[in-house]
């Protein structure tokens, strides 16, 4: 999951807009379970989840799923 910052809220927890998301995840099975999240959602995450990347001198942060702890 790809994750524009936004803004700190405190200490503990980040702000971000989803920009993009992958096909989701691959089950025992062999199906996919979607998303809970869509592009332009805004989500809350704890403050040192993911990883941060650099693309085309644009700052972004990837997440999993998981480490999302809501939508706002």
């Amino acid at each position: 999951r790809d994750v524009a910052p936004s803004r700190g809220l405190g200490d503990v927890y980040k702000e971000g807009t989803v920009i993009a998301i992958g096909s989701g995840k691959v089950l025992d099975n062999g199906e996919r379970l979607p998303f809970e999240v869509a592009v332009g959602d805004r989500v809350l995450f704890a403050k040192y989840s993911g990883v941060d990347i650099e693309e085309g001198g644009k700052k972004f942060l990837l997440l999993s799923e998981r480490d999302i702890l809501g939508k706002l």
